[in-house]
């Protein structure tokens, strides 16, 4: 069944095709984190939910987090000082690119940061230099380890839908499948790490992931 979609914090309307959005994506399962969201798991001292919407709110014109609907009022209620609008899936459970077509749905902007939340240390600095470099092309995403990568990215609003939407039709709506829909350009590995440290792609997926990071300083 379709859930209703709450939305929090004014946010000043956009002339389509206009102005940047920053979108993060948060509606995991968290699986393996049995005993709190992933989301709200504290990196020093700060959930790492925070951390993403810190990185974006310098360069964003308005912000999104998508979710599903219980996740929301823990959401709310850690993310009180910024104005954010959550958007929870219309049908849960069924993998970040129903819940990233839901979202890009809600903006008029024409490109949109896509950050999700277990990435804590990407600098807003590289995201700008995404959103740069996706001007007049579908998106910007980075190279590493060889591979394309779904995260962080700045990508065309439209053309993030209807990437999204020919994924989901495929019957593969995997992150894969939307960048190759999407074609965007990617910037070379070498290039990458001229802007970036090493650890600016860890993402924390376990709770040793995160015991591992809480060691060492932002």
């Amino acid at each position: 069944m379709a859930e209703d979609r709450p939305l929090s914090g004014p946010t000043a309307p956009l002339k389509p095709d206009t102005g940047r959005a920053g979108i993060v994506l948060a509606g995991g399962e968290s699986a393996r984190f049995p005993t709190i969201d992933k989301a709200l798991a504290p990196l020093s001292g700060t959930p790492l939910l925070a951390h993403a919407v810190e990185t974006l709110v310098p360069i964003v014109d308005e912000l999104f987090v998508s979710c599903r609907y219980r996740q929301v009022e823990e959401f709310e209620s850690v993310l009180s000082d910024f104005d954010v609008r959550f958007i929870p899936d219309r049908i849960s459970g069924r993998g970040p690119v129903f819940g990233l077509r839901d979202t890009l749905s809600e903006t008029a902007a024409a490109y949109a940061a896509l950050l999700p939340c277990d990435m804590p240390y990407v600098p807003t600095a590289f995201v700008e230099t995404l959103f740069t470099r996706a001007r007049n092309h579908t998106g910007a995403l980075a190279q590493v380890d060889g591979q394309a990568q779904p995260f962080p990215a700045a990508i065309h609003v439209r053309a993030g839908q209807d990437a999204c939407t020919t994924a989901i039709r495929s019957g593969d709506p995997s992150l894969p499948r939307f960048i190759d829909e999407l074609e965007p350009i990617v910037i070379s590995e070498p290039e990458v790490f001229a802007h970036v440290p090493d650890r600016a792609f860890t993402n924390i997926n376990t709770p040793d992931d995160l015991l591992d990071q809480q060691k060492r300083p932002l």
